[in-house]
Protein backbone atom coordinates (compact mmCIF):
# COMPACT_ATOMS: atom_id res chain seq x y z
CA UNK A 1 0.00 0.00 0.00
CA UNK A 2 1.47 3.39 -0.96
CA UNK A 3 2.35 6.04 1.60
CA UNK A 4 -0.46 8.60 1.53
CA UNK A 5 2.02 11.41 0.76
CA UNK A 6 3.13 9.45 -2.35
CA UNK A 7 -0.37 9.48 -3.83
CA UNK A 8 -0.46 11.84 -6.79
CA UNK A 9 -3.49 14.14 -6.73
CA UNK A 10 -4.43 16.10 -9.85
CA UNK A 11 -7.41 18.14 -10.96
CA UNK A 12 -7.13 16.84 -14.52
CA UNK A 13 -8.77 13.71 -15.95
CA UNK A 14 -5.46 12.16 -17.00
CA UNK A 15 -1.75 12.47 -16.33
CA UNK A 16 0.67 12.99 -19.18
CA UNK A 17 3.06 10.04 -19.54
CA UNK A 18 0.92 7.71 -17.42
CA UNK A 19 -1.90 5.31 -18.12
CA UNK A 20 -4.71 4.29 -15.81
CA UNK A 21 -4.52 0.54 -15.23
CA UNK A 22 -7.25 0.24 -12.59
CA UNK A 23 -10.13 2.42 -11.41
CA UNK A 24 -11.28 2.12 -7.79
CA UNK A 25 -14.01 4.73 -7.94
CA UNK A 26 -14.88 7.91 -6.13
CA UNK A 27 -13.16 8.79 -2.87
CA UNK A 28 -13.92 11.51 -0.34
CA UNK A 29 -12.22 13.44 2.42
CA UNK A 30 -14.74 15.27 4.59
CA UNK A 31 -14.15 17.69 7.46
CA UNK A 32 -16.73 19.60 9.49
CA UNK A 33 -15.35 22.12 11.95
CA UNK A 34 -16.92 24.78 14.10
CA UNK A 35 -15.46 28.17 14.76
CA UNK A 36 -14.90 29.23 18.34
CA UNK A 37 -16.88 32.09 19.83
CA UNK A 38 -13.91 34.49 19.68
CA UNK A 39 -13.40 33.76 15.99
CA UNK A 40 -17.09 34.39 15.35
CA UNK A 41 -16.95 37.73 17.19
CA UNK A 42 -13.77 38.74 15.34
CA UNK A 43 -15.34 37.82 12.02
CA UNK A 44 -18.40 39.91 12.85
CA UNK A 45 -16.15 42.95 13.39
CA UNK A 46 -14.39 42.22 10.08
CA UNK A 47 -17.72 42.49 8.27
CA UNK A 48 -18.17 45.96 9.77
CA UNK A 49 -14.63 47.31 9.37
CA UNK A 50 -13.36 45.20 6.48
CA UNK A 51 -10.12 43.26 6.15
CA UNK A 52 -9.06 39.65 6.20
CA UNK A 53 -10.26 37.37 8.96
CA UNK A 54 -7.02 35.56 9.79
CA UNK A 55 -8.80 33.11 12.08
CA UNK A 56 -11.22 32.02 9.37
CA UNK A 57 -8.45 31.85 6.78
CA UNK A 58 -6.51 29.50 9.06
CA UNK A 59 -9.65 27.44 9.75
CA UNK A 60 -10.30 26.96 6.03
CA UNK A 61 -6.65 26.25 5.22
CA UNK A 62 -6.42 23.65 7.99
CA UNK A 63 -9.75 22.14 6.95
CA UNK A 64 -8.61 21.76 3.34
CA UNK A 65 -5.39 20.06 4.45
CA UNK A 66 -7.34 17.68 6.70
CA UNK A 67 -9.77 16.91 3.86
CA UNK A 68 -6.85 16.18 1.51
CA UNK A 69 -5.21 13.88 4.09
CA UNK A 70 -8.47 11.96 4.48
CA UNK A 71 -8.93 11.80 0.71
CA UNK A 72 -5.45 10.34 0.24
CA UNK A 73 -6.01 7.86 3.08
CA UNK A 74 -9.26 6.57 1.55
CA UNK A 75 -7.52 6.17 -1.82
CA UNK A 76 -4.58 4.35 -0.22
CA UNK A 77 -6.98 2.03 1.63
CA UNK A 78 -8.41 1.02 -1.75
CA UNK A 79 -4.95 0.40 -3.22
CA UNK A 80 -4.79 3.50 -5.42
CA UNK A 81 -1.63 5.44 -6.15
CA UNK A 82 -3.33 8.49 -7.71
CA UNK A 83 -6.51 10.56 -7.61
CA UNK A 84 -7.87 12.11 -10.79
CA UNK A 85 -10.29 15.03 -11.18
CA UNK A 86 -9.91 16.18 -7.56
CA UNK A 87 -12.27 18.95 -6.50
CA UNK A 88 -13.19 20.83 -3.33
CA UNK A 89 -16.66 21.67 -2.14
CA UNK A 90 -17.38 23.81 0.90
CA UNK A 91 -20.36 25.12 2.77
CA UNK A 92 -21.70 26.42 6.05
CA UNK A 93 -23.88 24.47 8.43
CA UNK A 94 -26.20 26.57 10.62
CA UNK A 95 -23.84 29.54 10.12
CA UNK A 96 -21.59 28.18 12.89
CA UNK A 97 -19.78 25.28 11.22
CA UNK A 98 -17.80 24.93 8.03
CA UNK A 99 -17.75 21.81 5.87
CA UNK A 100 -14.96 21.04 3.41
CA UNK A 101 -15.13 18.03 1.11
CA UNK A 102 -12.31 16.93 -1.17
CA UNK A 103 -13.29 14.31 -3.75
CA UNK A 104 -12.01 12.63 -6.87
CA UNK A 105 -11.51 9.29 -8.60
CA UNK A 106 -9.04 6.83 -7.06
CA UNK A 107 -6.96 5.03 -9.68
CA UNK A 108 -3.82 3.01 -10.14
CA UNK A 109 -1.47 4.50 -12.72
CA UNK A 110 1.75 3.37 -14.33
CA UNK A 111 4.24 5.02 -16.65
CA UNK A 112 3.49 4.50 -20.33
CA UNK A 113 5.95 2.41 -22.32
CA UNK A 114 7.84 4.73 -24.62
Amino acid sequence: MPNTKDILVVTTNDISGYEVVEVFGEVFGLVVRSRNIFSNIGSSFRTIFGGESAGLTKLLTDSREMAMDRLRQEAADKGANAILAMRFDTGDIYNIMNEVAAYGTAVKIQKKNQ
